[in-house]
C-alpha cells in the first residue's frame, strides 16, 4: 500500500471525488488549489483532498474510498497521512452531513465538533442531496487539533 501526492490531471479521479460530494461544479471550486492524495493497494482504492486555509489550518475537501474497499481503514489511513503530512498543521477542519455514520467515522478519526453552517447543502447545491436516507441541510464542521497546537 502507498499513498501519493497527484500533481496533474486530478479530475482522472473524478469518479471517487464525486462518491464524497455528487456536484462537480463543486469539486471545481477547491481541486486546483488543493493537495490530492491517492491511496494505492492494488489500484486507486481512495482519495482525499486537502486546502490550506490559514496558518496551520487546513481542510479536508473531500475524502472517498471505493465502495468496495469501504470499512477496511483506509480512509483513516489517508486522514492521519494528510495530518502528518503538514508538519505545521495545528488543526484540521472537515465538513460533512449531519448524518451519524459521517460524524461517527470523524469521530473515530479523532475530531470533535467545531461549528455548523446553516443551509449549506440546501444553498449551494442545484439539488437536494441525501446521505443514509436523510436529506442533507446544514454542513457540520469538525476539527482535529494537533497537541500544543491552537
Amino acid at each position: 500500500m502507498k499513498i501519493r501526492n497527484v500533481m496533474h490531471n486530478k479530475k482522472e479521479y473524478m469518479e471517487l471525488l464525486l462518491l464524497a460530494d455528487e456536484q462537480e461544479d463543486m469539486i471545481d471550486r477547491y481541486l486546483e488549489r488543493g493537495d490530492m492524495f491517492v491511496l494505492e493497494d492494488g489500484g486507486v482504492l481512495a482519495e482525499c483532498v486537502v486546502t490550506r486555509e490559514g496558518d496551520g489550518v487546513y481542510e479536508l475537501k473531500n475524502i472517498a474510498v471505493a465502495p468496495d474497499c469501504q470499512r477496511k481503514g483506509y480512509g483513516k489511513q489517508l486522514i492521519e497521512f494528510a495530518f502528518s503530512y503538514y508538519g505545521d498543521c495545528e488543526r484540521m477542519l472537515v465538513g460533512t452531513g449531519d448524518v451519524p455514520s459521517s460524524l461517527g467515522f470523524y469521530h473515530s478519526c479523532g475530531f470533535t465538533e467545531s461549528h455548523r453552517v446553516k443551509n449549506f447543502f440546501t444553498d449551494h447545491y442545484d439539488h437536494p442531496m441525501f446521505e443514509d436516507g436523510k436529506q442533507l441541510v446544514d454542513m457540520v464542521y469538525l476539527k482535529r487539533e494537533r497537541p500544543g497546537g491552537v
